[in-house]
């Protein structure tokens, strides 16, 4: 388990510890890490393989499941998948913060009632935008962002059918359940918003089929320095909103973006 040191400037925040779940030494907790720390956020990073996973979040404010190059249903080669499902599931039902990204946002749809399919068309990958469905535009988190904003895609599989107590926020052309919200606070993104140039770029070495299908010029260096510098602009503000709401007392939650925000 890796500690992610508290920011001391932040007060009674720094009594927020999120359990980052990490499946993947590619898709490490990269900027969002880093975002969340900079709030005040003390992070507890927990590689599922090899440390065993709690069942319920009770002694973390909220969690956090990043993405990982296996498939989500691959449970006969990847065991500790069940257990992963298993906290989202009694994460979402407790009404514990949740952020679920790649492989996550997949784990997370899976636990609560969705389905996954093999993509017809192929791999979604590259720098690319999801567009804000209407139903976002009172959510805590997804509300504030801009219409369109930037995501990093790079997926073989997608979520074909949302749990049915989900909210779909977020589309794309070529995906249709890009972000969702389970319940009141467990929250699923298809694709990638805390990835770094070099975390893309060790994503297209690891899995050079999925890289393939990017458009050209899209790991240029020049390319993804203004993408990431994009990226951050609209979705740092969404980490700061996530962390709000695991500081925020049970009680005092909504989804709503007549939350108070600090």
């Amino acid at each position: 388990m890796i500690h992610w040191p508290r920011n001391s400037i932040v007060g009674h925040m720094a009594d927020v510890r999120i359990l980052v779940v990490q499946p993947s030494e590619t898709t490490p907790v990269g900027k969002l890490g880093d975002w969340l720390g900079e709030s005040g956020a003390e992070l507890d990073v927990v590689d599922p393989a090899r440390k065993d996973l709690p069942e319920r979040p009770d002694e973390h404010s909220g969690v956090v499941v990043l993405d990982g190059e296996m498939s989500a249903t691959a449970d006969p080669q990847h065991p500790w998948l069940g257990a992963l499902r298993k906290l989202l599931s009694t994460s979402t039902s407790s009404g514990a913060p949740v952020l679920a990204v790649g492989l996550g946002a997949q784990l997370l749809a899976m636990a609560t009632g969705g389905r996954l399919r093999t993509r017809a068309d192929g791999p979604e990958a590259g720098t690319l935008l999801v567009a804000k469905r209407d139903a976002a535009a009172e959510d805590v988190l997804i509300g504030p962002l801009p219409l369109t904003p930037d995501v990093f895609q790079f997926h073989r599989e997608e979520i074909s059918t949302l749990p049915p107590t989900a909210q779909l926020l977020a589309a794309s052309p070529r995906g249709e359940n890009q972000a969702f919200r389970v319940g009141t606070r467990a929250y699923g993104l298809q694709f990638h918003i805390e990835t770094t140039p070099e975390i893309v770029r060790g994503m297209a070495a690891a899995d050079p089929e999925i890289a393939a299908t990017m458009r050209p010029g899209q790991l240029e260096e020049e390319h993804l320095e203004q993408f990431h510098a994009d990226l951050e602009e609209s979705w740092k503000p969404v980490a700061e909103r996530f962390f709000e709401l695991a500081a925020t007392p049970p009680e005092e939650r909504t989804t709503t973006r007549s939350l108070p925000l600090a």
